[in-house]
């Protein structure tokens, strides 16, 4: 994902956001496979700690980190307000997963979690972020976004 220039002012480390998209890919088939409503509140949480309160307090912000140590990854920094973005849609995301859930409404929660996974798939085989995509287009309308 190497832009021309950074967009926000903070950067964050792009391996571990393919890190935590592995989590995030691995506990969605958990989820289809068990249907346990319990793994969707896990990523609720997550997400929600990471977006609205401090990426300290999550679990699988933790684990990438650590996981990124022992596979010895080098740091690449790259553009937070993308990544950020794409956090968000993930938030949304798992936040439909959880009321398709709730309202026993199944192909819509096949198409949303088919969608999810196409994203966190992206990110994890071939470093391409489509939340973040999505940022550069919006910033090149909305410069003021």
């Amino acid at each position: 994902m190497s832009q021309s220039c950074p967009i926000s002012l903070f950067k964050v480390d792009a391996k571990i956001a393919r890190v935590n998209a592995v989590f995030i890919t691995l506990l969605l088939i958990a989820f289809l496979l068990t249907f346990n409503r319990i793994i969707l509140y896990f990523l609720f949480y997550d997400f929600f700690v990471r977006l609205f309160l401090n990426k300290r307090y999550s679990l699988v912000y933790h684990l990438s980190k650590a996981i990124k140590k022992v596979l010895h990854l080098k740091t690449e920094m790259v553009d937070g307000g993308a990544k950020r973005l794409a956090t968000y849609f993930g938030f949304v995301f798992v936040s439909l997963l959880i009321i398709q859930t709730w309202l026993h409404l199944s192909v819509f929660l096949y198409l949303t979690a088919a969608i999810l996974f196409t994203c966190t798939t992206l990110e994890v085989l071939f470093n391409y972020c489509v939340g973040c995509k999505i940022y550069y287009l919006i910033k090149k309308i909305y410069p003021d976004f």
